[in-house]
Parts: structure tokens; C-alpha cells; sequence
């Protein structure tokens, strides 16, 4: 078995998990170090303020008689001390014996007797928390002409009590532990999955129809890189697939204007020899109508090719004024009338040509059925545009109104009878439309004819 790389995936992730039981474990052996309640080494400040004191004590018993005046005079300092900065004297002699005036088995004389069974070497003056005392000591120091150890006693207000309780507690503290650790192991939880989410927010791309190649999808470690560049690969896989695929419908459509132009002009020279004929008209008459087709499939051809590549952010008036009013215009010339909303003022990304084709097709074909009133709304709903087409025609049946963007499909009733349609302009509209991310419905419109509701994604407003 190879050891993992700290490059890969595996070996991060191995890493991290040996490195925070490192950190786990190297605070759990070093806090204990801190517990006041062991003994330490004296701080230089305090072991200064101690010399002092014992040199004070020195001066104001130089005169004593004997150590019991002495002791008595320690004694008596002590009862009088303030509870809260209480400073107690306590003398040994040279053997750890704890001298006194008399017999005081108190719980400072206890942790006392302790205290001097825990010095190994009088030379290294030490310190040691009993309850909230904290007694230091041994200092050398010189009574009534004899050579004694002065042991120094101080109130003592920290650590706080909850720390006391973790070093008591050993599963207290190693929740503590873990609790400090856990920002560290969700920073770097995140961090590895900065590559996963740049992969996912790339998919969701792709899903969306942007087929747009991510360089930083190849960075990180190299599980994820690799699956960086294979996601890429495939993406440039897509894009040549699909702009080869939209150029052959485009070389397919102009390939069939050939046929289709001979067609016509044969059928041309026939009428010229034979005169008119129903035969002839009706073969006119589909000749017609597959060059109304083709021109749709090349129409559609010439907006799709790249469409999903070429993207570029518009907003909505520059997008619709124009159509908007070339519609209004032929409405006119109808003798109907097309009454428009206000465009708002956002912006969306999108393949122009392609959009606004599918938006003509559908505003077109309401002021084509309608008989005398189109009506066009545009309203932006948060990150949405919602627009709505409607007209007063004959409308469409209710179980054929999804399957009016089917291609080549022609609706039964009179709406579609007598239109001569190829039924490819509804189509071009929802495929252009689902290419943008949007969505495309048919309805029973108020106005008693059809309702075509569109909803496209606009860019967020700063």
C-alpha cells in the first residue's frame, strides 16, 4: 500500500485527521501544566516581592529576643490580616519543621505540612495553590541569630473556578478542547470542499445551457483536478457536438433550396404549356408551404448556431423597444390594436437573435389569429420577467395547448385552418426560450383567445 500524498484528496484528509488528534492530544497533556494546584517554579516578579518581604521580616524582629516572640508576633499579624489580601508568615527550621506557638491543626497548617513534603531542594523555592491559598516558600532567613526557612502564604482570586473544574474533570476538558478545535475543522472542512462546490456551481452551468470552460476547476487536489479537466474536456466534447449538429440543420435547409427552387420552376414551365390546372395550383401549393418550412428551419438554423456560446448581457429596452414597436406598426396595418406595458429597466443575459426571434414568433402569431385586440405584458418579479401575450382569436383547445410547440404540429380548429403555418414558429419560440433558461406556457386567454406566458431570468439587481 502506498502512502497518500498530501496533493491527493486521501492524503489531506489523513493529514488533517492525524493533525487535530495531535492538536487534541497536545493540549490535554499541556494544560494540566497550567494547574496552579501543582508545583511550579516561582515567577521572578513574585520570587522579588518574596526577598522583600523576608527582608522586612529580618528588620523588624533584629531585635527579638527569641523565636517565640517572634512567632507570636507572626501569629498575631495573621488573625489580623484582611481576608480578601491576607498575607500569612509561617517558619520551619532547617528540617521541614513547621514552628509555631502553638498547636493549630487549621487547614493552612495542613497544606503547609504537605507543602514541605513535596521540597526536594531547599535552593529552589517553589509554589503551590491549596484551596484559595497560595503558599511559596522555602527563603532562608535569619531569627533571633538562628537560620530558619520563611514559607510565604497570599490569598489567591485565579484561575477561575471553571478552569479548576476542567483540570478536574478530564472529560469536561476534552470537550473544551474539542469545542476550540471546531472552527479550525470547519475551516478546513470548507477549504477541501472549495473544489467540489467550484464543480458543482459548474454543473449547474452547464444545466442552465452555459457551456463555458472553468480553468479554476483544475486547481486544488488532484483527484479534483482531474475531474476539473475531464469536466472541461467534456464541456468542449458538448460544444463542438452541438455547433456541429446546428450546422448541419443550417447546410441540410439550404441543401433543399435546391430541389425546392427546381421544383418551381419546373411547375413554372408547366403552367406556361398546359395552362392553369388544379393539379398545378395544388402543387404550387405545397411547394409554398415547404419553402415557407425551410426558411423557418434556416431562420432557426442561423440563430442557434453558437447561440450557447455567444451570451452577453442586454437590457430589457434594447432587447424589446425595437420589436415592440415594429409590432405595434403591423398591428396598425391589420386593423388591430397591440397595447404594450412599460419594459422595465433590468438586465438579462442572453443570445439576442435567438431571443428576440422567439419573442416575434409568439408576439407575431397573436396579431395573426387575433380578430382585433393583442395585448403584450412585460413585469419584473424579483430575478423573473413575466411575460404575457394574449389575443381574442378563437384560441386553442384545452387539451391541445401543450402540444402547440411541438414542430410541424397544426391545431384542428379554425385558428390554425386556413393559416397556411408550417407550425415551426412556436417551436423555434420554446426552443429558444428553454435555451435561456426560461419557460414557455400555453393558456385560455382572458380576451377569449390564447394566452402565452413566458418567464426568462434576469440578472440580480445590484
Amino acid at each position: 500500500m502506498k502512502l497518500p500524498k498530501i496533493t491527493s484528496l486521501y492524503g489531506r484528509i489523513f493529514a488533517i485527521f492525524w493533525f487535530t488528534m495531535f492538536l487534541v492530544v497536545l493540549v490535554v497533556l499541556a494544560l494540566p501544566h497550567f494547574d496552579p494546584r501543582k508545583s511550579r517554579d516561582i515567577d521572578p516578579p513574585h520570587y522579588e516581592q518574596m526577598l522583600q518581604i523576608r527582608d522586612r521580616a529580618e528588620q523588624i524582629f533584629a531585635s527579638a529576643p527569641d523565636l517565640a516572640s517572634v512567632l507570636m508576633s507572626l501569629e498575631g499579624r495573621s488573625h489580623r490580616g484582611d481576608d480578601k489580601n491576607k498575607l500569612s508568615l509561617f517558619i520551619t527550621d532547617l528540617d521541614g519543621n513547621i514552628l509555631t506557638s502553638e498547636r493549630r491543626p487549621d487547614f493552612s497548617f495542613k497544606a503547609l505540612r504537605n507543602f514541605t513534603t513535596t521540597i526536594e531542594n531547599p535552593n529552589n523555592p517553589q509554589q503551590k495553590l491549596y484551596g484559595k491559598m497560595m503558599i511559596s516558600g522555602p527563603l532562608p532567613v535569619r531569627l533571633a541569630n538562628q537560620d530558619y526557612f520563611l514559607y510565604i502564604g497570599t490569598r489567591w482570586g485565579e484561575p477561575p473556578n471553571f478552569l479548576l473544574q476542567l483540570f478536574d474533570h478530564p472529560f469536561r476538558l476534552l470537550l473544551a478542547v474539542m469545542l476550540v478545535s471546531t472552527p479550525l475543522l470547519l475551516w478546513l472542512a470548507w477549504a477541501l470542499s472549495q473544489p467540489a462546490r467550484r464543480l458543482e456551481r459548474a454543473a449547474q452551468r452547464v444545466a442552465k445551457g452555459v457551456f463555458e470552460i472553468d480553468p479554476e476547476l483544475e486547481k486544488g487536489t488532484s483527484e479534483f483536478r482531474q475531474a476539473g479537466a475531464s469536466f472541461n474536456q467534456m464541456v468542449e466534447a458538448v460544444n463542438m457536438m452541438i455547433s456541429r449538429q446546428q450546422r448541419l440543420l443550417s447546410d441540410i435547409s439550404h441543401e433543399l433550396r435546391s430541389p425546392l427552387t427546381r421544383l418551381r420552376m419546373a411547375q413554372a414551365l408547366a403552367n406556361r404549356k398546359l395552362g392553369d390546372s388544379p393539379d398545378l395550383a395544388r402543387i404550387d401549393t405545397e411547394a409554398q408551404r415547404l419553402e415557407q418550412m425551410i426558411g423557418k428551419l434556416l431562420e432557426l438554423s442561423s440563430v442557434q448556431v453558437d447561440s450557447h456560446l455567444n451570451r452577453e448581457a442586454q437590457p430589457l429596452s434594447s432587447l424589446c423597444d425595437a420589436l415592440l414597436e415594429d409590432s405595434q406598426f403591423e398591428a396598425e396595418q391589420m386593423g388591430k390594436i397591440l397595447t404594450v406595458t412599460d419594459v422595465p429597466e433590468r438586465l438579462m443575459t442572453c443570445h439576442p437573435e435567438l431571443l428576440m426571434s422567439a419573442l416575434e414568433n409568439i408576439i407575431r402569431n397573436a396579431i395573426h389569429y387575433g380578430k382585433h385586440q393583442i395585448q403584450v405584458s412585460l413585469q419584473a418579479k424579483g430575478d423573473v420577467l413575466l411575460l404575457q401575450v394574449e389575443d381574442d382569436g378563437d384560441g386553442v383547445p384545452e387539451d391541445e395547448l401543450d402540444s402547440i410547440f411541438r414542430p410541424f404540429y397544426r391545431v384542428s380548429t379554425a385558428r390554425d385552418r386556413h393559416s397556411g403555418g408550417a407550425g415551426l414558429g412556436l417551436a423555434i419560440a420554446e426552443n429558444a426560450i428553454r435555451q435561456h433558461q426560461g419557460s414557455i406556457r400555453a393558456a385560455r386567454s382572458a380576451l377569449g383567445g390564447l394566452l402565452v406566458e413566458v418567464t426568462l431570468p434576469l440578472l440580480s439587481e445590484p
